[in-house]
């Protein structure tokens, strides 16, 4: 593969990524339920399979925006995470995960959470490097990647008020 080919615009589907763990005893605290920073280290490995996936090459992660823990996961219970990215700027991507806990017996499912990441694509010396823009082919798909273009003006914004009242 060239570097021509390498930059060529992707769809979102060739980033979609999903994952799937079962909640042990280790991952919980002491009233049996899922420790929240589990969760979170679970989420940042299904963003970055999805940003992976459409960077092909190294990624870190730069940001989360925030997640709210919607419902209560037991141990034993199966998780579920899906990852696509949202969005793609010049070496950054936006990546969306969505988390839902499966009750296999009883054929239910519930969003627990979900999480919006920023990841910058790096080569093996950790410079950055240019990522291809990602194409969305449906209406939730361009939904998503107009959001990520507010969101990010959010940031960047954030960003600049925090700075400025540090100086």
């Amino acid at each position: 593969m060239n570097n021509l080919d390498a930059l060529a615009p992707r769809p979102v589907r060739e980033s979609q990524s999903e994952m799937a763990e079962i909640v042990l005893p280790n991952d919980a605290n002491p009233l049996g339920a899922l420790l929240g920073g589990r969760l979170m280290h679970w989420i940042d490995l299904a963003g970055a399979m999805a940003a992976h996936r459409h960077a092909r090459t190294y990624v870190v992660t730069a940001s989360v925006d925030h997640i709210d823990f919607l419902v209560p996961v037991h141990v034993g219970s199966l998780v579920i995470l899906r990852s696509s990215v949202n969005r793609v700027f010049r070496t950054s991507m936006e990546v969306g995960v969505k988390v839902w806990v499966e009750n296999y017996i009883q054929d239910k499912r519930q969003h627990v959470a979900s999480a919006h990441l920023t990841f910058v694509a790096v080569d093996g010396k950790r410079g950055r490097v240019p990522v291809c823009q990602v194409i969305p082919e449906n209406e939730e798909q361009q939904r998503r990647f107009e959001d990520a273009g507010r969101r990010r003006e959010i940031r960047h914004s954030e960003l600049e008020r925090r700075q400025k009242t540090t100086r």
